[in-house]
């Protein structure tokens, strides 16, 4: 593997299993490293960089903006937060958004909003269904909603209130809540990211929006990884034609300039009011303008279009040459959301993928994760096609 220093920074702390690459620059679904090399870039800074490295029409934006203003806080008005959840709105068909700066901090917002929702209702102890593989953040609220073992330990205790579920099992939802007056809300990932790319059956989020509105709770979806346009439709819950009440967003609507929403429906819109939150970041006019051109860009150019086109194309062909595979148990995901499922645990893959000039992500073990660009072409896709193959096989074959 190409080093290009001789050792991590002492003083960075050690959060990270980095592989040691600095890179440098880049452009469109291209990166290059402090040492030249070229990478074609597959994780998309982990499905943040929707529109890729560099881009034309998003760089002088932002370049614009930085000689206006950046910062100025929540006490004044912020027209580009006005612009951003119209747009956020019309996209959703829901009411209103909060604006901060990450998914943890959207999907922490929306925690606050489910337990307030129960405090309004008079119910001391809200608590909130939860499902197993969940990933919704490294806060201890957002930790706890996890579902995931290893992320918790060494942190407990853990926040109470949670309910923990089989996803796709509405006969289990049915039972673990059964005769329970505390529960307020339902919080899943349309697909699981984190959890290895984990989609959840158009059916059965059908079933749980009707559930939700028979026992009065609040529909919550964290559309952080799998929301802006990724997997072919504008957020992923669409393809089941559900509208949630509270819905987190972050990574790709900012296109790597750090920002989180939380947009909410009619039945969740009012529950926070002045004094309950606030963020002294989110919302700031960079990150809104950043949102904004980020739209723009994918409406005018099709971008949530070419993301199902292109990777309806780069599943086909993951199934075509990996599907036989004897070791290789799915190909599964939607759009520029894919996940490619091993028999046995594959992080070394990301290394020796590197040092083919291609930059993955293995997530649960053994799972390949792929969120590229949004602007990736079929001729990109193949290539993403040709560098991996040959590394899963010979993985597979040790």
């Amino acid at each position: 593997m190409t080093a290009f220093i001789e050792a991590t920074s002492p003083h960075v702390m050690n959060t990270y299993g980095r592989v040691p690459i600095a890179l440098s620059h880049g452009q469109g679904c291209n990166v290059w490293d402090v040492n030249g090399k070229m990478y074609l870039d597959a994780l998309g800074g982990i499905a943040v960089n929707t529109l890729g490295h560099n881009h034309p029409a998003l760089v002088p934006a932002l370049q614009d903006q930085l000689t206006r203003l950046i910062h100025t806080s929540n006490y004044y008005h912020v027209p580009g937060q006005e612009a951003l959840a119209a747009k956020l709105v019309e996209l959703s068909g829901m009411t209103n958004v909060f604006f901060c700066n990450s998914g943890l901090e959207a999907n922490e917002a929306a925690l606050k909003i489910a337990r307030k929702f129960g405090h309004d209702k008079g119910i001391d102890k809200p608590e909130v269904v939860v499902y197993e593989k969940a990933f919704h953040g490294r806060s201890i609220a957002t930790l706890s909603a996890t579902g995931n073992p290893k992320v918790q330990a060494g942190f407990g205790p853990l926040v109470e209130g949670f309910i923990r579920v089989p996803m796709n099992d509405i006969e289990a939802i049915e039972k673990a809540t059964q005769g329970n007056p505390n529960v307020v809300a339902v919080f899943f990932e349309t697909i699981q990211g984190e959890g290895g790319i984990n989609p959840m059956r158009i059916e059965y989020m059908q079933q749980l929006r009707q559930l939700c509105d028979e026992r009065g709770w609040l529909m919550m979806i964290d559309e952080v990884q799998c929301g802006m346009g990724r997997t072919g439709k504008w957020f992923a819950h669409q393809w089941a034609g559900i509208v949630p009440d509270v819905m987190p967003l972050a990574k790709g609507l900012g296109s790597g300039v750090p920002m989180g929403a939380v947009v909410a429906g009619p039945k969740a819109a009012h529950i926070l009011q002045p004094g309950n939150h606030g963020s002294t970041f989110g919302g700031n006019p960079l990150a809104m303008r950043a949102g904004l051109e980020t739209i723009r860009i994918m409406q005018e150019d099709a971008l949530v279009e070419n993301a199902a086109t292109v990777g309806a194309y780069l599943k086909s062909a993951l199934e075509r040459e990996l599907g036989h595979v004897p070791g290789v148990r799915e190909v599964r995901g939607q759009g520029l959301m894919l996940g490619v499922e091993l028999a046995k645990p594959c992080g070394a893959l990301v290394g020796v993928a590197a040092d083919s000039g291609l930059l993955i992500s293995v997530t649960a073990d053994s799972v390949i994760r792929m969120v590229p660009p949004l602007i990736l072409t079929t001729e990109e896709a193949d290539t993403i096609v040709a560098l991996l193959t040959p590394l899963v096989k010979a993985f597979l074959a040790q």
